[in-house]
């Protein structure tokens, strides 16, 4: 052994990329979050050894392009529509380890009431909710997550609540439903947020696994072009998106963590 090498003993692997994640270019705009959600879901499909079970499903928008990029089984579903088919999936494949990839626009508008009743059924599926606040695809217009006072195409002078009501934290709103077994909201500002929002995905996928019930991970993403910004400006912005959206775990069943608010049905604690 000369004195540049290493003993193989001490070698560690610092950076290499997952196999489930494609070796291809990007569709993606220059700075965009997806890929980064992209390669938290491929390393924890192989780290749980997953990706020979997986059936995802991707449904319209930016979220439609997923199924170039990791090397799964994919199905795609109308508009809105990722939980209906992902209920059907693994009612028919109950061995198969079901997750959905959704755009706020997609989940939160017109595949609102699929997200809830899947939630509500507590189906065993993990979905992944990318929130960037704006129909990024189709021009940059307004979501229902977009923030009071920001610009999109289609407003200009700004969100109003008067007008167009007030941004919609849906995952909270999951999160009261007994069906839930977990919820939270990370974020991709940093690596920091990063390695906490793996841990998260990571936990709804263990929710999956141990029959717990739905779970669900929203991830703040940027959308610099949509949101006319340079990459690292939009980066920067998500900590005024967190002020909107706060990020943390809402609903852990399993181990403790219950909405402050308590469902319907649903008893804390002796009853007077």
């Amino acid at each position: 052994m000369t004195v540049t090498e290493a003993p193989r003993s001490l070698e560690r692997v610092i950076f290499q990329r997952p196999e489930l994640l494609t070796d291809v270019s990007s569709h993606y705009c220059p700075g965009c979050g997806h890929g980064i959600i992209h390669r938290l879901i491929a390393e924890l499909l192989e780290e749980l050894d997953l990706g020979a079970r997986t059936i995802a499903v991707a449904p319209v928008g930016c979220s439609v392009f997923a199924y170039e990029y990791l090397a799964i089984d994919w199905v795609e579903a109308p508009h809105g529509r990722a939980p209906a088919v992902a209920t059907g999936i693994r009612r028919v494949r109950p061995d198969a380890f079901v997750l959905t990839y959704q755009g706020d626009g997609d989940l939160a508008a017109i595949g609102t009431a699929e997200i809830v009743h899947a939630a509500a059924r507590g189906e065993p599926i993990s979905g992944i909710f990318v929130n960037n606040g704006i129909y990024g695809m189709t021009g940059g217009q307004m979501a229902p997550t977009t923030l009071l006072g920001q610009r999109t195409t289609s407003s200009p002078t700004g969100r109003e609540s008067g007008l167009a009501g007030f941004p919609i934290q849906i995952t909270e709103m999951l999160a009261l439903l007994p069906g839930v077994a977990y919820a939270a909201r990370g974020s991709v500002a940093d690596p920091s947020h990063i390695g906490k929002t793996k841990a998260m995905i990571k936990r709804a996928f263990g929710a999956q696994l141990n029959g717990e019930g739905f779970a669900l991970v929203e991830v703040l993403s940027n959308c610099p072009v949509g949101w006319n910004m340079t990459a690292p400006e939009s980066m920067a912005h998500l900590a005024t998106v967190s002020e909107t959206y706060p990020l943390g775990v809402f609903v852990d069943r399993a181990r403790g963590v219950v909405p402050s608010v308590t469902p319907a049905g649903e008893h804390r604690g002796k009853e007077a």
